[in-house]
């Protein structure tokens, strides 16, 4: 059965019940009206996606209605039913917002067929307006990046976890990442085809929160001038992400524990109880347990959140990846800024690897994005970078004097080019796929530059094992 809500409206009996008899032979959920002011009693009260009203009705017309439902609830369609003495009336109706209009007498398929387009564009809708959000916050960074061994075991348990639809709770300082694994999870599941939604706990007071997650109707507070679905309903089927978890008052814990425990809720000022099929994922960079201690965090809800547990590591825990993720923002920010720069100097990079990075990878990115879009050069350099990076006693190198020959910026380019990709072959023992996912590259196109720079990728092998 569909989910779909049909308001019909009409003045004469004998139509609604026509029309009743229809909708019914399809599936489709209806609610009847006799007229304009109890079609609009109707719609304070329930949720509908389409009214079907005839035009020429007393006291209010279908004009009328159409122009009430459309200030009121505009994502409701509307489809006007009318004889053939008042088509120009319909087509006025239609610049006002109707959908379409119906001639009488019709046929039951053309009804059914109006129905059926009007809903799927609904959907269609629908799905383009969660793409645009979705595209929206995927700005942050487009994969996972590291081959370090605690990332490795990170990868491993976001495949396991993925599989199932229990409920995960991913825990790591700000900055780690904690909404790229959630998206993990989601994308590697059985769910992938349909919505990931993301709540930012601390971003809204507790009375918007509330409507953020459960929806609310027309009137439930000052403001609601519609009826709006919340969260859970939107991410139906899919995967619903509540970051800062830590920081949801005590009164939305105990409406969330009942939505995660009993799969159903209400909106906020409504009756109508709502069921939904929705996975779990929640993230914080606060110690739940000391919370529940503290007694500002339900037990009963943390022991519903912690089924599993995923540490995200900071950037502290995994400097060997330190290099892939600078060539990664190097990557993006050159793309975004329009500016070519492809490379970083030995002296920047070590300064980045021994940085300790509070702010975990966030910062790190913040650095790289900064540094391409104030350096003049294609490589950035030592002076590029913040001074609060710099530790004591590090100091920028000062320009070449002109009195000495230095090699042209293509050779040198090359030469660090050459050097870079080398470690990276060490670092990996020669395995050129591993190498290439590493330093972001096509195989075919690392493969190119080993002939290019006549790599000897054997001996860095010997090197490096006998080096162990």
């Amino acid at each position: 059965m569909s989910d779909k809500r049909i308001l019909i409206v009409d003045d004469s009996p004998e139509n609604l019940e026509l029309l009743a008899v229809l909708l019914e032979r399809n599936g489709w959920e209806y609610d009847t009206a006799d007229s304009g002011v109890t079609a609009l009693a109707a719609l304070e009260k329930a949720q509908y996606d389409l009214v079907v009203t005839d035009l020429m009705m007393p006291a209010m017309n279908g004009l009328e209605l159409l122009t009430r439902v459309k200030d009121d609830w505009p994502g409701i369609e509307v489809m006007i039913v009318t004889a053939h003495g008042s088509i120009p009336t319909a087509i006025e109706a239609i610049k006002k917002g109707a959908y379409t209009y119906l001639l009488r007498p019709f046929e039951p398929e053309e009804v059914e067929l109006t129905i059926s387009k009007i809903f799927e564009i609904q959907s269609i809708r629908s799905e383009n307006t969660l793409l645009r959000e979705e595209l929206s916050r995927a700005r942050q960074f487009e994969k996972i990046v590291g081959e370090s061994q605690v990332m490795r075991k990170l990868y491993q348990l976001i495949d396991n976890v993925a599989q199932t639809n229990a409920t995960a709770l991913i825990v790591g300082e700000s900055g780690t990442g904690k909404e790229l694994i959630a998206r993990a999870l989601h994308n590697k599941s059985p769910r992938a085809d349909n919505p990931f939604i993301k709540v930012s706990c601390a971003a809204l007071p507790e009375l918007l929160l509330e409507s953020e997650l459960f929806g609310h109707e027309k009137g439930a507070f000052t403001g609601a001038v519609a009826i709006r679905k919340g969260r859970f309903e939107l991410a139906d089927s899919g995967t619903l992400f509540l970051d800062e978890i830590g920081e949801i008052s005590p009164a939305v814990q105990v409406k969330l524990l009942r939505a995660i425990q009993e799969r159903e809720f209400e909106r906020l000022g409504g009756q109508k109880t709502i069921k939904t099929d929705t996975r779990i994922v929640t993230a914080t960079n606060k110690n739940l347990a000391e919370e529940v201690a503290k007694g500002t965090f339900r037990e009963d809800l943390y022991y519903r959140l912690n089924v599993i547990i995923i540490d995200a590591p900071p950037l502290r825990e995994r400097t060997e990846d330190i290099p892939s993720l600078v060539y990664h923002f190097l990557k993006r920010y050159s793309a975004e800024t329009n500016k070519e720069v492809s490379g970083i100097s030995d002296e920047a990079l070590e300064l980045l690897i021994n940085h300790t990075w509070p702010g975990n990878i966030r910062e790190l990115q913040n650095v790289i994005e900064r540094a391409v879009v104030l350096t003049a050069n294609d490589s950035l350099e030592l002076s590029d970078l913040p001074v609060g990076l710099r530790k004591p006693g590090i100091e920028v190198p000062p320009p070449e004097p002109a009195s000495i020959k230095i090699s042209s910026l293509k050779q040198a380019k090359g030469a660090w080019e050459k050097k870079y990709i080398e470690r990276a072959l060490a670092k990996f023992n020669g395995n050129i796929s591993r190498t290439a996912e590493a330093i972001d590259l096509a195989r075919k196109n690392l493969q190119e530059k080993i002939k290019t720079y006549k790599i000897d990728v054997k001996k860095i092998v010997e090197n490096s094992t006998n080096a162990d």
